[in-house]
């Protein structure tokens, strides 16, 4: 953990500073309470100052959401007129990065010390693991909160017909048309024995596989936390005795009847954990999987490749592309299947990019090996 120091009260502090999104510590530290005004606030921030806040917990909240407004309101005139996705991005990335200076500080016990603070340990635990003192953004001790609320409470999976409890920096299955596909898709005759799921985060797929019927199916994921919430709710939905939730970079060891790859569905660099299941730099984890199918296929067997089209409607990613990488690959395609999105940014106007969203299609394509 690298640390942050400032000066308090005249003296000399320092602590432990953690970034999920690998920020470097703050360099400049003012101590702020209450008093502190939103408009001398953004102008702190945009000159590259962090604050660190000592006032009540509620105001701290309401000056973030203030930050926001004038944040929004300059993207808003940037924005008139149009957007490339490179411009999207930075914007977005700007934004975390201003909002990002406003700190709080977690003791050792992972307590907040603000006025009307709420109890923040348990949640804290959960998301970093034995209680230490550190100084975060309070936009993270705020997500880190919304974690662990749904990690408790639960996300509904239509298609698997009950919830999935995603743990902190675990991609929430939200989208369910995907999880719709692989509940739908054609098993064939005999049904596949054996499947992988690759990057398997909640292992919601994993589990929708074992209730089809396959007797034996290994989730993996690189993230340690996927794994142990993978794990968590392979437990919870009854499905121990058929999935197994392991670390790995992608495949197994071995073969399977059926290999099914869910990855992230745009070409980008991910500023945290939690991006790591939108953003697939170089389309590398894409890349991987189709170069690497055929060989930990069982003969006969099946991948299926769950993948939006919305990189290729931004233009990152061509159809000729994709195709070209599963020739390449040895692979042919035996089946495309296709839903449209269900979620509000496919309708909301409001959204930069909703031009390529409201013609969004996800897609399951069925890949076997070349023969012959």
């Amino acid at each position: 953990m690298d640390n942050i120091s400032w000066v308090e009260d005249g003296a000399d502090r320092l602590t432990g500073w953690h970034s999920e999104s690998g920020a470097p510590a703050p360099t400049k530290v003012v101590v702020a309470q209450d008093a502190l005004t939103a408009d001398t606030a953004m102008r702190m921030v945009r000159a590259g100052t962090a604050i660190l806040w000592r006032g009540d917990y509620h105001n701290a909240r309401q000056l973030l959401k203030a930050l926001d407004r004038r944040v929004q309101r300059r993207t808003a005139r940037r924005e008139r007129g149009g957007v490339t996705f490179a411009d999207h991005r930075a914007v977005r990335t700007e934004r975390a990065t201003l909002l990002g200076r406003l700190l709080v500080e977690l003791e050792a016990d992972h307590s907040l010390d603000l006025r009307r603070a709420p109890d923040v340990r348990a949640a804290s635990t959960a998301a970093y693991g034995e209680p230490s003192g550190k100084v975060i953004a309070l936009t993270e001790l705020l997500g880190v909160i919304g974690a662990h609320q749904w990690q408790a409470k639960g996300v509904h999976v239509p298609g698997l017909g009950e919830s999935v409890h995603p743990g902190y920096g675990v991609f929430s299955p939200v989208r369910g048309e995907y999880v719709d596909l692989v509940v739908n898709a054609p098993l064939g005759d005999p049904l596949p024995q054996t499947a992988f799921d690759l990057g398997t985060g909640t292992g919601v797929l994993a589990v929708v596989l074992a209730r089809r019927g396959i007797a034996r199916v290994v989730a993996t994921d690189i993230n340690p936390r996927a794994v142990t919430s993978a794990s968590d709710n392979i437990a919870r939905l009854g499905a121990s005795e058929q999935v197994t939730a392991v670390e790995a970079d992608l495949f197994p060891e071995g073969r399977a009847d059926l290999v099914v790859c869910n990855p992230p569905w745009l070409p980008g660099e991910p500023t945290s954990a939690l991006e790591a299941g939108i953003y697939d730099p170089g389309s590398d984890m894409l890349r991987r999987y189709l170069s690497g199918l055929a060989d930990h296929l069982e003969p006969g067997g099946e991948g299926w490749l769950v993948l939006s089209d919305l990189a290729e409607r931004l233009g990152l990613r061509t159809r000729e592309e994709l195709l070209g990488w599963v020739a390449d690959a040895g692979l042919e395609v035996v089946d495309r299947l296709e839903t449209v999105p269900r979620h509000g940014r496919a309708s909301d106007a409001k959204d930069a990019l909703h031009e390529a969203r409201r013609g969004e299609i996800t897609s399951l394509w069925r890949l076997a090996a070349v023969t012959g």
